[in-house]
């Protein structure tokens, strides 16, 4: 899951490399349609569906990582 989403992170915001680090404050084209794009990534990616408290908190690769394994467990 976790390779996953960092293609995810690298293709949609065009990184070189992702890692733990990465979050809205590092990452300059993480803005609200970044979030947007990244939101429907996810929820294809992984066939889940994220409720709307759960994308306000998402702002860091760490807060997605601990939000799919909340659903996916």
């Amino acid at each position: 899951m976790e390779e996953k989403v960092k293609n995810i992170l690298k293709n949609l915001f065009e990184l070189e490399t992702v890692d733990e680090t990465c979050s809205q404050e590092t990452c300059e084209k993480w803005d609200s349609m970044g979030q947007l794009n990244l939101v429907i990534e996810l929820e294809s990616e992984f066939d889940v569906t994220l409720e709307p408290e759960e994308i306000g908190v998402m702002k860091s690769y760490n807060d997605i990582i601990s939000i799919l394994r909340g659903k996916l467990s």
